[in-house]
């Protein structure tokens, strides 16, 4: 890769962190505004870590659940597809492997909101699973230790319905 394709990726990172913050700030309508021309920008096949990373934030910004389902497969897609070129070196598919149990749990959660329980234990079984990756020391400034809380909180209320 090019140091001016690096640079140009550095900078479409920065934009959804932007447009993350504004999210996360509580500006839902504005970052739904900005991810969405985000994706309009790079395509159904544009940059894979890209689309999963924008498809993941946009379910996020929808008020339908069955939207935000339409998302987080994408993200999941997207993810797959980079994980499969992992034998050819892709350079982010190892990353991808620890956003997995939280793709996965979001759509459990999706599915959860559409009264589908059989998908969301199935769902929920993924993310378990794929939670093996992220580390139990606190080195990952608490996110490995969210994921898995967020599993067991999803799992209590699924063992209740």
């Amino acid at each position: 890769m090019t140091e001016q394709q690096e640079m140009s990726e550095d900078v479409f990172m920065t934009r959804i962190g932007q447009a993350v913050m504004l999210l996360h700030g509580g500006d839902r309508e504005e970052a739904r505004n900005r991810f969405g021309a985000l994706w309009s920008e790079i395509g159904e096949d544009g940059d894979a870590l890209h689309r999963c990373t924008l498809a993941h934030y946009l379910a996020d910004t929808q008020d339908d659940p069955a939207d935000e389902l339409a998302w987080d497969l994408r993200a999941l897609t997207a993810a797959r597809s980079l994980t499969d070129r992992h034998a050819a070196g892709h350079r982010d598919a190892l990353a991808v492997r620890a956003f997995y149990p939280s793709l996965h749990l979001n759509l459990a959660a999706d599915y959860v909101k559409l009264r589908r329980p059989e998908a969301a234990r199935l769902h929920l079984d993924r993310a378990r699973a794929a939670s093996a990756v992220l580390a139990d020391d606190g080195a990952d400034d608490g996110y490995g230790g969210g994921v898995r809380a967020a599993i067991g909180r999803l799992e209590r209320r699924l063992r209740e319905w």
